[in-house]
């Protein structure tokens, strides 16, 4: 069960709102559709996608994600119902009919989507009111990209989304921090993240390596996913976006921080709401030294906070 408890503090006076997480009707389906990217940072193409004769069934809900990577969002709407089967189930058809799926992100997103999809670990988030304890046992054990969010309703007016447990099917880390990746399909003068950091010089990976130990520390619910020009870290949304310049000798973080909610210092923290960049977020931060780091601890707890 949920241990999340929520209180109305009115006159000094403390009195808590009961939740309810009891049958996840056809109605909580269509509020979570209308607002995915709010609360789930995933951009809407379709609702009870049907899968052909072959797989026999219907995606309750198909997305790309802020970092260009399918979705697929399954809700347990009973205790005994095998959900993360299912998902893993259309997940493999998902796979099998890429340009099907690329075909809906052109028609939903536009056509210049089509080169942005991000097929290395399509992204399976199942919904339900709880989970059993085997439920997060298979996540643990299954080598995808698999999240339980847990929902419960106070009332009519609020909901709370908890991420009870992830896998995020990312390669693995060497011990000295490297990120090794299964090689892709890519021209050879086009170098990846995990790439440049490998080429960087050791204070630019021992940096590296320190930002990535204090952000996963930040909670259990914290996932690293590397992609091929940054390196993700998110809770159910993303809040941190790690850029790598070895030539440069510095990182670039892009966080969810309103900049004007801080003071600006030049050559560390940058407005990027009006300028191109990979990844998401609108405040820029510039780090080349253990001490910027330390600068930008707040700001990433900040940013963490409200993903």
């Amino acid at each position: 069960m949920s241990d999340i408890k929520l209180f109305l503090t009115t006159g000094g006076v403390v009195s808590e709102i009961l939740g309810s997480s009891v049958g996840l009707e056809k109605s909580l389906q269509n509020l979570i559709e209308r607002n995915l990217e709010v609360s789930l940072g995933v951009r809407f193409l379709a609702s009870e996608f049907p899968t052909g004769k072959t797989h026999a069934g219907r995606i309750d809900t198909l997305g790309l994600d802020e970092n260009n990577s399918p979705v697929i969002i399954e809700y347990k709407r009973s205790l005994n119902q095998n959900v993360i089967n299912q998902g893993l189930f259309y997940l493999d058809w998902l796979l099998d009919h890429r340009a099907e799926f690329t075909l809906l992100c052109m028609r939903g997103l536009g056509p210049e989507i089509e080169t942005h999809i991000d097929w290395t670990a399509p992204r399976l988030i199942c919904i339900a009111g709880d989970f059993t304890r085997y439920d997060t046992h298979a996540v643990s054990q299954i080598s995808r990209n698999i999240e339980l969010v847990r929902y419960r309703r106070y009332g009519d007016d609020y909901m709370v989304l908890e991420l009870v447990n992830s896998s995020s099917g990312a390669p693995e880390v060497h011990p000295e921090g490297i990120i090794h990746e299964q090689p892709t399909r890519r021209p050879s003068t086009e170098r990846s993240v995990s790439e440049y950091l490998v080429r960087a010089s050791t204070e630019l990976r021992d940096l590296y390596q320190a930002l990535e130990d204090f952000t996963l520390a930040l909670g259990d619910d914290v996932t690293r996913k590397p992609l091929k020009f940054y390196i993700a870290f998110r809770r159910i949304k993303n809040f941190a976006c790690v850029e790598v310049h070895p030539q440069a000798r510095k990182l670039l973080i892009y966080l969810k921080v309103n900049p004007d909610s801080v003071e600006l210092v030049p050559g560390f923290s940058r407005d990027v709401r009006k300028i191109g960049h990979f990844g998401t977020g609108d405040l820029e931060l510039t780090l080349t030294t253990p001490e910027d780091l330390e600068r930008a601890k707040p700001l990433i707890l900040s940013s963490y906070e409200v993903s």
